[in-house]
């Protein structure tokens, strides 16, 4: 997979960078039965119609496609029909044909290709796209889409590019690496897919023009220096000023914002996590 750089013909294009997909995806239609109607919702509370979640409305019209987080379909072999688009996450899915005749949607490993048989296995052998738990995982492999809870389907690990690599198996639970640099211990019987998962140059994607955020539905973001001090606590002052603030940057509701810790002190899954995630260096 390459990246493709449009020439500058016009303003949109210009600077413009995107994943190269030809001859990786394919075209057809997704699978009639695996998508679902979306609904948007502008970033609207369902309760109050108030505005909840900002810069959000708009964007093309997209169905919702069923994936498969569970894989629960146990010592059945399926093999991959197509590669396609999923407007709905940054990565690639993967349609699955299983012995039963049975179609599934499931997130796409980087490598994986149309015609390569996979199966969800406790006596698989580790290699692409299978799915097993983590005690039957060697050490030093790297997986995906893996468990928090036995059984709950797979909730980390999904975005494109991403992977956790297995460190060790210690007392029932396997130490995983995870992208943030955190390690963490999570149960062996939970479970993970092997392989890092597709479209890893998305991260190196620019979008070229605010008209391409629009189609995502991701509406315009105003800096809160340009506001006014009604609209926000960085707002005001004679021409261009810093922020100001004595204990830093903070949110239109005034809460601290940019690097300030959000997770409880005292959150029960804290005894889990050997390791922090990697911290950003302070320029000097």
């Amino acid at each position: 997979m390459s990246l493709k750089i449009l020439k500058p013909n016009s303003p949109g294009s210009r600077n413009t960078v995107l994943v190269n997909t030809k001859g990786l995806l394919d075209k057809n239609n997704p699978e009639k039965r695996l998508t679902r109607k979306k609904s948007n919702t502008g970033g609207r509370s369902h309760a109050s119609g108030r505005i909840t979640t900002r810069h959000k409305g708009g964007g093309v019209k997209k169905k919702y496609r069923v994936v498969d987080f569970r894989r629960d379909k146990i010592d059945v072999p399926a093999k991959v029909e197509t590669i396609e688009y999923d407007p709905n996450r940054t990565c690639f899915i993967a349609l699955l044909l299983y012995a039963d005749g049975e179609r599934r949607y499931i997130i796409a490993p980087k490598g994986l290709k149309k015609g390569d048989a996979v199966i969800r296995s406790e006596k698989a052998p580790a290699t692409l796209g299978n799915r097993l738990s983590l005690k039957n995982v060697p050490p030093g492999s790297f997986v995906h889409d893996v468990e928090l809870y036995p059984g709950g389907g797979g909730v980390i690990v999904r975005a494109a590019g991403s992977t956790a690599q297995v460190m060790s198996h210690d007392g029932g639970y396997a130490q995983l690496k995870l992208p943030s640099g955190e390690i963490r211990l999570i149960r062996e019987t939970c479970l993970g897919t092997i392989g890092q998962v597709s479209n890893v140059e998305h991260n190196l994607e620019n979008l070229g023009k605010a008209g391409r955020s629009r189609w995502m539905g991701i509406r315009p973001t105003v800096r809160g220096s340009a506001m006014n001090p009604v609209d926000h606590p960085h707002g005001g002052g004679e021409g261009r000023a810093p922020i100001g603030l004595r204990k830093g940057p903070k949110t239109p509701w005034g809460k601290p914002a940019r690097g300030v810790k959000t997770r409880r002190k005292k959150k029960p899954s804290s005894r889990f996590i050997l390791q922090g995630r990697k911290k950003k260096k302070k320029k000097k």
